[in-house]
């Protein structure tokens, strides 16, 4: 259990702490307005889900105590340290179909030249890591409804392979008419979770607050045995797909700055999916 939780964040309609979260959100929360936690500038020309990555990674680095206030200081600790680890299933799914469909009914030259660039599947880590400054290892996890779990594994293996002291990890999913058609009509959460999850050895080293430790994953076809607490998103927020894992681990966070002992365990894939993962979170107590 070499990697502790440093900071949360969670962005979803009504809710945008991770004791809300715990606490199950209601319904009838307003849309997250990603302007009004980072400001206008740099959100024209980006999807939704990489205006919502932008918020998240904000509040989630502030939260670690790696950003101050004002987002053009940096971040507080070398950029090298910092990895991103990103999940999302339907993330710029709306701007691969704008210009898929462009180019069906026109030529090459119809297209956008500010659409392109978000039609790289890695666009929401890619641009979280350019607009903080944040130069370790980034990927993007695509990888069904275990994807926000798997997100987490792989941090975890950078931090204990060295290729990182600390990574930050967004699940995020946006919700509009191109999803809603992939879903049959279902909604998307339109929001997410962000973690920093950290090595203990640099967390101690900035005297960072443990919120969580990070304890087995696993991922298989079989069903995982209840190892602890178990929470789930409440149905009315729709989908969270690849922020599920992280939705859960969020509001683990919560659970134990309320007091919970846990642990909890988080688990995503079920009977329809192509696989299932689990992961224990323990209070800080464990760390």
């Amino acid at each position: 259990m070499n990697v502790v939780v440093t900071g949360a964040a969670v962005l979803l309609p009504g809710t945008e702490t991770v004791r809300a979260l715990a606490d199950g959100p209601a319904p009838g929360g307003t849309p997250v307005e990603p302007a009004a936690h980072v400001g206008k500038k740099g959100l024209r020309y980006k999807d939704r889900a990489t205006q919502l990555g932008y918020a998240l990674t904000a509040a989630a680095l502030r939260d670690a105590g790696l950003l101050g206030a004002d987002e053009k200081a940096g971040i507080t600790v070398p950029a090298v340290s910092v990895g991103v680890v990103a999940s999302s299933n339907f993330g710029n799914l709306d701007t691969v179909t704008r210009a898929l469909d462009t180019l069906r009914e026109g030529t090459v030259t119809a297209t956008s030249p500010m659409d392109l660039p978000n039609a790289s599947s890695n666009v929401i880590a890619s641009s979280a890591a350019i607009r903080y400054g944040l130069r370790g290892p980034n990927l993007m996890v695509c990888n069904g409804e275990t994807s926000g779990l798997d997100a987490l594994h792989w941090a975890t293996t950078l931090i204990n392979a060295g290729r990182a002291e600390r990574v930050l990890v967004l699940g995020v999913e946006p919700d509009n008419e191109v999803v809603r058609r992939l879903l049959g009509g279902e909604r998307a959460v339109d929001g997410g979770a962000a973690l920093v999850v950290e090595s203990r050895a640099a967390a101690a080293a900035r005297s960072a607050t443990v919120r969580a430790v990070l304890g087995g994953y696993r991922r298989g076809a079989a069903a995982p045995d209840e190892r602890g607490l178990r929470w789930e998103l409440p149905a009315h927020l729709g989908k969270a797909s690849g922020a599920s894992g992280l939705l859960q681990v969020a509001a683990a966070v919560g659970l134990f700055d309320a007091g919970e002992p846990g642990p909890v365990q988080a688990v995503t894939g079920g009977a329809g999916d192509d696989a299932r993962a689990d992961l224990l979170v323990l209070a800080p107590e464990a760390a």
